[in-house]
């Protein structure tokens, strides 16, 4: 263990936040566990400190704030405005205000180190990358601990930043390189659903063995502001002790928090105009933001039927510049269940729209906002997931989806019981439908800032020991690979997929190698596609699919590159061994060593942009 502190930061899509446990006063599942109050400009010229940082990100104009109006307890860039400040001030001109640059962290058919956003604006307005924005949130947060913490600075301490359970190895790499630019060295990642489970963990001070049993699943349903991600986790037993294993993950569900302020900015939209008052584009960012400030402040205060909302106007005819109208308890709760949560069949699937052929550039967000639907679509898919797992009993012949016993939940959207409720009747409608009994509700106290409390629960008993959720790689991985055939009009050659990463590797484990030989392209531009896996359970390395169902397998980001020559002929094919390593982070690298000897051989990893090392 490096240090006396143990870090985890939760690198949210809406909020970002630091929790820590001083090693030297904790022992066995009795720490001492702290969120660090992170000073940040609230107003003009006003800093506070808050337990969470909005993960936002201000692009001022040159003379819209003066020098001192912009100071931080330390040193810091005047021309990009971080936390609570950056969100208020984003409210009321959206086109200078990055968000979601997580989203974008993992978006394929971007470049993410690209000055991107704020994404179509014009010219004079400047624009960073989704990189560049993650690493000035994790630099903010560097920046606040080494100033409360001068003598155990971040970077020498264990660090655990966590990531959706959905990242590929292309979005967890950049995540990493992010906290590297900032010299932070003791760094390994967590999928955010095992760190709400380690919470809850950590909440129950030991207590969490005399409430889940061996044969128990429980089902996380994390939805944030920006993601949706669903986990499952078997009970098990070794040894006599109980063992956690996390057996599936869903995909990158780009739905939450957002979406349901957009809908509900929609809805006072149409009462606006019934009203004849139209709003532009601009307007309805700022509707957006307001609606949701108005939507936590009803949810979390049950005696409030409504709230005001104003909207800043463009017309100096109107009086104090402004539109009003209000927003109802009523209104929010019918906009968000029925539209977000609907009571579903387990067999409804999440709906897919025909597509135009032209769209803007943008975030490849979920067609369907019905987070029900997308969890029926999970649980059939994964209706296997416990048959191959040692000492554990599997769903019945009958069961058409996997049955969770239990359900965790977290993201802010889940502060509001009423969200928490609805899941649960129609998860245990499905259930009841089927003869199975009915899943419990494990509760979470702090859904603000649980990510960040298990993440750094988990530094601590990595270098402590204790109860640890087995997972290892969420996905199987596949290379695919040509076949050589005679050129013939109108085809192409056949396309296998060689599985290089079995599901469940442990990252970090030593590298592992088909036995088969390959040629290798070397000296001319080629590409390596890859793909994913979060159903085919049994593949093996070396394993060689002729062919596959179109939901079994998804493709990942290519990767284009020209391997050196090292002497050797442009296009000459040169025979190799593979061998596929997954490493702490989750990156996957793939390396080809030559049959023959005589060089290293190449290597190739999801990097920053996609390309290979």
């Amino acid at each position: 263990m490096s240090g006396r502190y143990a870090i985890g930061i939760d690198l949210g899509t809406t909020h970002s936040a630091l929790a820590w446990i001083d090693n030297e006063r904790s022992e066995g599942e009795r720490v001492l566990l702290e969120i660090f109050p992170i000073p940040q400009l609230v107003a003009p010229g006003a800093v506070e400190a808050r337990t969470l940082l909005p993960s936002f990100l201000y692009l001022p104009h040159p003379d819209e704030f003066r020098a001192a109006d912009l100071r931080l307890p330390w040193s810091s860039d005047p021309s990009q405005i971080v936390g609570e400040l950056a969100r208020a001030q984003g409210s009321t001109t959206p086109v200078r205000l990055v968000a979601s640059a997580k989203s974008w962290l993992c978006h394929p058919d971007v470049d993410r180190k690209a000055p991107i956003l704020p994404p179509g604006v014009l010219p004079e307005i400047p624009q960073i990358s989704p990189f560049a924005a993650s690493v000035q949130y994790l630099d903010h947060l560097r920046q606040a601990w080494n100033m409360a913490h001068p003598d155990a600075p971040l970077e020498e301490l264990e660090v655990t930043v966590t990531v959706p359970a959905s990242f590929d190895p292309a979005a967890r790499e950049l995540t990493a390189e992010a906290a590297r630019t900032l010299g932070i060295r003791h760094l390994v990642l967590l999928e955010e659903p095992q760190a709400a489970l380690y919470s809850w963990i950590q909440e129950t001070a030991g207590g969490w063995r005399r409430e889940v049993k061996v044969g128990e699943v429980i089902l996380v349903v994390d939805v944030g502001g920006g993601t949706t991600d669903f986990s499952l986790i078997a009970v098990t037993e070794q040894g006599g002790n109980l063992e956690l294993n996390r057996i599936a993950v869903g995909e990158h569900i780009l739905l939450g928090g957002d979406n349901m302020d957009l809908a509900l900015a929609y809805r006072l939209k149409d009462k606006l105009k019934a009203n004849g008052v139209e709003l532009d584009r601009w307007q309805i960012q700022a509707l957006t933001h307001a609606c949701r400030q108005a939507k936590e402040t009803l949810l979390a205060d049950p005696r409030l039927e409504r709230l005001p909302v104003v909207v800043p106007s463009r017309s100096s005819r109107l009086i104090g510049g402004s539109i009003r109208t209000e927003l109802t308890r009523a209104e929010v709760e019918t906009s968000l269940l029925e539209g977000f949560f609907p009571m579903v069949e387990v067999t409804s699937r999440p709906a897919m729209r025909p597509r135009a052929a032209l769209t803007t550039m943008g975030l490849p967000y979920a067609q369907d906002p019905a987070i029900t639907r997308h969890l029926a679509a999970f649980l059939s898919r994964q209706s296997g997931a416990t048959q191959e797992l040692a000492g554990f009993i599997g769903q019945p012949a009958e069961a058409t989806f996997l049955r969770p016993t239990a359900v965790l939940f977290n993201g802010g959207v889940f502060k509001a019981e009423i969200m928490q409720e609805r899941v649960m009747s129609v998860l245990n409608t499905w259930l009841a439908a089927e003869g199975a009994p009915p899943a419990r509700r494990l509760l979470a106290h702090d859904l603000d800032h649980a990510v960040a409390r298990g993440a750094a629960f988990y530094t601590y008993v990595r270098g402590h020991g204790g109860v640890r959720i087995r997972g290892g790689t969420s996905h199987s991985y596949y290379v695919g690979v040509e076949s050589t055939m005679p050129a013939v009009p109108g085809m192409e050659p056949e396309l296998q997929a060689l599985c290089l990463v079995p599901f469940g590797l442990e990252e970090g484990s030593p590298p592992v190698a088909p036995p088969q030989e390959f040629g290798l392209i070397v000296g001319e531009p080629v590409r390596f596609r890859f793909f994913g896996s979060s159903v085919r359970r049994t593949d093996q390395v070396g394993d060689l699919l002729a062919s596959w169902d179109e939901n079994e397998l998804f493709e990942l980001a290519e990767i284009q590159t020209t391997l050196t020559a090292e002497g050797r002929k442009p296009g000459e094919v040169v025979a190799v061994h593979l061998q596929a390593a997954v490493t702490e982070v989750g990156t996957l690298e793939l390396t080809a060593i030559p049959v023959e000897g005589g060089g290293e051989g190449w290597q190739v990893a999801f990097n920053t942009r996609g390309q290979a090392g």
